[in-house]
């Protein structure tokens, strides 16, 4: 509400001495920097103009692989990769448009998975095994590639998760009795992938950054590997009365980490795990007609309200930490 300027003319006339006018501003600054760390904002749309190019390339990148895969399949992924770097030139290198740059490197890194795994092919779960680690490590180095060049945020999880694919199933081909543990495995690589991304948003507590941008992809791309193994052993959410109650424990658990390292995607992630929980909770308490109105009411409620006091929630749940954890951590 009140520029530099209103402040400058405050001093000027003598309403205001220059000490506190200074004082003011930067009160106000810090005030700022410190809900924009809280707010966690991600950059993908500054015009519409982003939407427009996106779908455009969408468009041309499906058509140019069917067609270019009808001739040979290895063509139609190396064709889109090709493609998709040849665009990113212009549109990101250049033009720094977010949201097209995010579709062209998703683009980019299948189009190399899926030549790749053309190539090795995928004839029996052994062979195929191999053949899908080799594929997916191949476009994890390609995201690296991409990265060294228009180090767009959402590289890194790309890159992530394709190498975490690549290890994966090489594991699964060497010692195939590892598919009983399927679950924990990816729970495994879900908890890695969580720790890099706090590793950098360690790099930028204020959130100003590319690291905190980065963060973000890593935490999104982490979070439904952290939480679906977790709900499944419960029955995808709860189908038991014992099970649901443990669902919305462990949401509740989620929600307290969440707040500590400052990142929604956990609780997002597990949204539809507890609403199923929930429900299954008010049907047992003879609400079964209204069983998931009454859901949404009350996990809606407490969503806006976790929104609406953030900042206040996050002080209660780091004030008991240890001071050296907390340094790592947004502060409140």
């Amino acid at each position: 509400m009140y520029s530099d300027d209103d402040l400058d003319a405050a001093s000027a006339a003598g309403i205001l001495t220059p000490e506190t006018a200074t004082a003011f501003r930067d009160f106000v600054a810090g005030r700022q920097t410190a809900h924009e760390a809280d707010e966690e904002s991600v950059r993908l749309v500054t015009s519409f103009n982003d939407i427009f190019v996106t779908i455009a390339a969408i468009l041309l990148l499906s058509a140019l692989g069917w067609l270019a895969g009808k001739a040979a399949p290895v063509l139609g992924g190396a064709s889109v990769a090709v493609a998709a770097w040849t665009f990113a030139e212009y549109f990101t290198r250049k033009r720094r448009m977010a949201l097209p740059s995010l579709a062209l490197l998703l683009a980019f890194v299948w189009g190399v998975f899926s030549a790749g795994l053309s190539v090795v092919g995928v004839d029996d779960f052994a062979r195929g095994g191999y053949g899908v680690a080799a594929a997916a490590a191949i476009a994890a180095l390609a995201a690296w590639a991409h990265w060294r060049r228009f180090m767009v945020p959402i590289t890194i999880a790309a890159g992530a998760v394709t190498g975490a694919g690549a290890l994966l199933a090489l594991g699964l081909a060497l010692v195939p009795a590892l598919r009983d543990y399927f679950l924990p495995l990816i729970f495994a690589a879900g908890l890695a992938l969580f720790a890099l991304a706090l590793l950098w948003d360690a790099g930028d507590l204020a959130r100003k950054t590319r690291r905190s941008d980065v963060a973000f992809w890593l935490h999104l791309a982490a979070a439904p590997m952290i939480v679906h193994p977790v709900f499944s052993l419960l029955g995808a959410g709860g189908a038991t009365i014992a099970g649901a109650v443990g669902a919305v424990a462990i949401y509740a658990v989620l929600a307290l980490v969440a707040l500590a390292v400052d990142r929604r995607a956990l609780l997002v992630s597990a949204l539809a795990y507890v609403l199923y929980a929930a429900t299954t909770l008010f049907e047992a308490a003879g609400s079964s007609t209204a069983a998931f109105a009454l859901t949404a009411l009350v996990i809606g409620s407490v969503l806006l309200s976790l929104s609406a006091f953030w900042h206040h929630a996050r002080r209660l749940v780091l004030a008991p930490l240890p001071a050296a954890l907390r340094q790592r951590l947004p502060n409140a």
